[in-house]
């Protein structure tokens, strides 16, 4: 059976968890998988394969600035006969990065969604791009023959707001990389709270920042550190931004927090706190979306909109008393299960 992956909208170093995840996955399939693979990558991202066969596809014009990107999409949405011919011969197609493109009919597609945080909170985007989001979603959902989300939460929004049968969508949640994502008894926690999170509206850094101030009262050594983009020009007093970080560098910021911090409103799945207690880093989170049912009772939850409650969790979370629970909840997420996961669901795809 011969199965595509089209990563042509990845974006290196800007489409955060999803970007992860794609390249998780094609790295997984390529030890445990049982299939034939080709995944299809743009330029900017050629390295995306990561062991499985690839094939550089010339004809989307990938960018990495926004209207590049939405420029691109749309020729690829406008003009799909060079792409859809790139995907002949194939038994299955999965589009792991939420926008089948272009859009297909044969072979039978399968699309992950990682979020519909357009649905829940519309007014986090510039009207363009939410009008885009609202016609592209609705392509990739009314032709995807199987739909793959990362939680169950994400799976009942997708249900009730596209009105799909239970059987069109499977739940498959995230893997960790437990090989760099681990407990490093040598290294000790140091004064800091963690929050890797670009300065994007849900991300919630206004509430974060009240509450950290709230914090230093009783403990006023902690500083906040924070990674990602978007964080340039002045920031409150104790707060401090390391920009992007590679994961070798994250993994290292977990091993010496003292706490992960992880506010935000909306998550399709949440993988920094997960990542956070498989390196036995105490973590207070938000009780948002996904984040329950991802972090199980490993965490210390707050509302995100009180930065009262955020505080207090805060400082909780400090104590480490769930550290050991978020060792063992950690665990049971590895990325060998994801991929044969997909594996079902592709070999579904090959069904009448």
């Amino acid at each position: 059976m011969r199965v595509g992956l089209s990563l042509l909208t990845l974006v290196p170093g800007i489409v955060g968890g999803s970007e992860t995840y794609a390249r998780a996955l094609t790295r997984t399939l390529a030890r445990v998988g049982e299939l034939e693979y080709e995944v299809f990558v743009p330029a900017i991202a050629s390295d995306a394969a990561d062991g499985l066969p690839s094939t550089v596809v010339s004809e989307y014009r990938a960018s990495r600035s926004m209207t590049g990107r939405i420029l691109a999409m749309s020729l690829a949405a406008a003009h799909p006969g060079p792409l859809r011919r790139r995907f002949a011969g194939l038994d299955a197609i999965h589009f792991p990065l939420s926008v089948m493109l272009p859009p297909v009919d044969r072979p039978p597609a399968v699309t992950t969604i990682h979020d519909l945080q357009h649905e829940e909170f519309p007014h986090f985007f510039p009207r363009a791009e939410l009008v885009y989001r609202l016609v592209v979603y609705g392509w990739t959902v009314r032709r995807s023959r199987i739909l793959i989300v990362l939680s169950e939460h994400a799976g009942a929004t997708l249900r009730e707001r596209y009105g799909l049968a239970v059987d069109r969508v499977r739940v498959i949640p995230h893997g960790i990389d437990h090989e760099r994502f681990r407990p490093d008894p040598a290294v000790e926690r140091e004064g800091f709270l963690l929050y890797p999170a670009n300065r994007w509206p849900h991300k919630n850094h206004a509430q974060l920042f009240e509450a950290f101030r709230l914090v230093r009262r009783e403990r006023p050594e902690l500083r906040l550190v924070l990674t990602g983009r978007g964080h340039e020009g002045a920031l409150p007093e104790g707060v401090e931004s390391l920009g992007h970080v590679s994961l070798d560098e994250l993994a290292r910021l977990y091993r010496r927090a003292a706490a992960l911090v992880f506010p935000s409103l909306y998550e399709g799945f949440g993988q920094p706190p997960l990542e956070a207690m498989a390196s036995g880093c105490p973590v207070a989170v938000s009780n948002a979306s996904s984040l329950p049912e991802v972090c199980g009772e490993a965490a210390e939850y707050f509302d995100p909109r009180s930065p009262v409650e955020m505080a207090k969790a805060i400082l909780r979370a400090l104590r480490g008393e769930r550290v050991e629970a978020g060792l063992e909840r950690a665990a049971l997420f590895t990325w060998e299960e994801s991929a044969r996961r997909h594996e079902a669901v592709y070999r579904e795809l090959q069904r009448p």
